[in-house]
């Protein structure tokens, strides 16, 4: 099982856009993971950094760690985003393993804090995040924000 970061291997971008695009992507919105994905790899920002998770070969989840997750609270950043497990492998502490990453190179680009938005309640707070307030997104939904303090480990 090994976590890959896009940027440091690129040449695990395609596999990247497909599987983001696969699992978080409707017709109207591929170009999105196609072009973030793309230009992250020669950015000289800290962000955004994706990952895949893989284990023998396949790939077996993802998550972003980017600088706006399209919600109101734009004052606040890095956010974790677009976790995903197969879920044939959940229940094995697999995004633990996500969250921890993130928050690892998160710390290291000198972010102190992530945050996150969901409509899953118990799971993150499992995790040293805690419910801070609603953000709202352009489409007209809300969603439940959460923070961690990266010198937190999850």
């Amino acid at each position: 099982m090994q976590i890959i970061n896009v940027r440091e291997h690129p040449e695990y971008k395609e596999k990247a856009i497909k599987y983001f695009q696969s699992k978080w992507a409707n017709e109207n919105s591929m170009k999105l993971y196609e072009d973030c994905i793309t230009h992250s790899i020669t950015t000289d920002s800290p962000l955004p950094i994706w990952y895949l998770m893989e284990d023998l070969g396949e790939i077996i989840g993802c998550a972003g760690l980017i600088s706006n997750d399209f919600i109101s609270r734009m004052d606040l950043y890095p956010w974790i985003c677009a976790i995903y497990i197969e879920k044939s492998y959940r229940g094995k502490s697999l995004g633990k393993e996500l969250l921890l990453r993130a928050k690892t190179d998160a710390q290291k680009a000198g972010f102190n804090k992530v945050f996150l938005c969901t409509d899953h309640i118990g799971y993150y707070e499992k995790y040293g995040f805690a419910y801070i307030g609603d953000g709202y997104h352009p489409w007209g939904s809300s969603s439940r924000i959460y923070e961690s303090n990266n010198q937190f480990s999850v």
